[in-house]
């Protein structure tokens, strides 16, 4: 089986591959880079959804021999007094689509001012935490959670509840 992710980035192609293994044998992932067509720091639920949707629908385009195509788009949302990070994922298979989103969490009010100044969450995070390349590592969620959730996890389980359309064809 053949599963193309819209991104290069490790953390998602393992997500993605922890999670179709679980329910599909002789699984190859092929990640690409693409474009979302919205901001790299998309700041609304909205945006964030819009942004994994385009990939897979780029990914579609360039890609016709897959049996399944895949994004993950992180994103942050404000609320009155603080911001929240989560990702959409969204999957395409035989013209079906499945999406879920992650859970979502607070993010540090320095972090916060950082983003609201025009800064990935990435960045931000290595400068406020002093490492380099979180988002290709534990991210946000791993370091707020002192690693009891990666990045990996918490992208794992969305990929799982957006297979629930391809997993239950009956009632989808």
């Amino acid at each position: 089986m053949k599963v193309v992710v819209a991104s290069e980035n490790p953390i998602k192609i393992k997500a993605v591959l922890s999670s179709f293994k679980s329910y599909f044998s002789n699984v190859n992932i092929e990640g690409i880079k693409t474009s979302s067509g919205v901001s790299s720091q998309p700041l609304t639920d909205h945006e964030t959804l819009t942004g994994a949707r385009n990939r897979v629908e780029e990914i579609r385009k360039r890609i016709y021999d897959a049996d399944y195509w895949v994004s993950i788009e992180g994103g942050i949302q404000a609320g009155d007094k603080d911001l929240t990070a989560f990702a959409w994922v969204v999957i395409c298979s035989a013209g079906k689509f499945g999406e879920a989103r992650s859970a979502s969490f607070l993010l540090p009010r320095k972090v916060a001012h950082l983003i609201a100044g025009g800064m990935e969450l990435g960045t931000a995070n290595d400068l406020i935490f002093g490492i380099e390349n979180s988002k290709q590592k534990t991210g946000a969620v791993g370091l707020l959670t002192h690693n009891r959730i990666d990045r990996t996890e918490l992208y794992r389980h969305a990929v799982t509840l957006a297979l629930i359309p391809f997993i239950n064809p009956g009632l989808y």
